[in-house]
């Protein structure tokens, strides 16, 4: 069996050990891998991954030393002309010229909703793997590239906290989540910051502005704020603006972490869930399965239809936002 392997979307921390775990996986089981460069453009330009003795097929030694590294080796990026019709005919029918018989693609919300598309003119099977920092897809729990993105962000805020404590300010952080606040929410509780702003909490300013003043007259002198990218009333900048409009009583500067959250080694736990998902995918191929999403759920691996994947965006688990009220109150 012929299986292609992509990333597409943004980059994330683990989409390497990923691929690691596709490359090795399909040769124990006597098939072969073949990295499909720059996503779904990739299929679309003839760009494949060729290994250092010029073969096509990824081999063992192809893949080594990826656990620790992060981005992806194969390269991502977004396809405008995959996303029309024709373009997805031209895809389906290079697919063919090659031979391919599954395809694996990993990213987010995008593509797999071109992994449905696609699966509309080309009869392979499609299995994919939810490689997006966002932690916004449904079908899974956690996604690859969630665990690093947060101690990144982490390991940011510890080191804001330290100028916010020597100067008495309030720092306002962006992280990344147009949908899912998930990376705000974590990065909060685990940095002890007081105050989160997700999209799936709304707060008027005049609310927070109340527990900023409760916070000051405990004796507080520094002030640590997340904020979600997709938070409803814009990002930091517009959260700072907003909240000093409405009496807030710290001086504040606005922080935006933005694209940093991508990068970096991942950490054990996005290795162990990428080598984990890689392998159930290839797997989930050789059953004859397609259309659906590898995921971990409450500690199984399932499988769940594209078509339900991209229905909606996950949403943050309310008994951990109420766990920040607790302990940032």
């Amino acid at each position: 069996m012929r299986i292609g392997v992509l990333c597409s979307g943004g980059d994330a921390p683990g989409m390497n050990p990923c691929l690691r775990s596709i490359v090795r996986t399909a040769i124990a089981c006597g098939d072969e891998v073949i990295g499909i460069k720059h996503g779904y453009q990739g299929i679309l330009d003839e760009e494949f991954f060729i290994s250092s003795s010029g073969e096509l097929a990824m081999g063992v030694r192809s893949v080594s030393g990826l656990s620790k590294q992060g981005g992806t080796i194969l390269h991502s990026s977004r396809c405008k002309h995959f996303q029309t019709e024709d373009g997805v005919k031209e895809a389906a029918a290079i697919l063919r010229k090659y031979k391919f018989d599954a395809l694996i693609p990993i990213g987010g919300n995008g593509t797999l909703a071109g992994a449905i598309d696609l699966g509309k003119h080309w009869e392979g099977q499609i299995v994919g793997l939810p490689g997006t920092i966002d932690n916004d897809l449904l079908g899974t729990d956690l996604t690859i590239g969630f665990a690093t993105a947060v101690d990144t962000a982490v390991e940011a805020v510890d080191k804001l906290r330290d100028t916010a404590g020597s100067h008495d300010l309030m720092f306002f952080v962006e992280v990344m989540g147009r949908h899912c606040g998930d990376i705000a929410l974590f990065t909060a509780i685990a940095s002890g910051a007081e105050i989160a702003c997700i999209p799936e909490a709304e707060e008027p300013p005049e609310v927070i502005v109340k527990k900023l003043k409760e916070i000051k007259d405990l004796g507080k002198t520094s002030v640590i704020a997340i904020v979600a990218e997709g938070d409803e009333r814009g990002g930091a900048l517009a959260v700072q603006k907003l909240l000093k409009e409405a009496g807030n009583p710290f001086d504040s500067r606005a922080v935006v972490l933005g694209h940093v959250l991508r990068g970096g080694s991942p950490v054990a736990a996005d290795r162990v869930l990428a080598s984990e998902l890689g392998n159930f995918a290839v797997g989930a191929v050789i059953r004859g399965e397609t259309g659906k999403m590898a995921g971990r759920v409450k500690g199984e691996l399932t499988l769940t239809p594209f078509e339900e994947c991209v229905l909606g965006h996950r949403k943050v688990n309310p008994k951990k936002l109420r766990l920040l009220n607790i302990v940032a109150s």
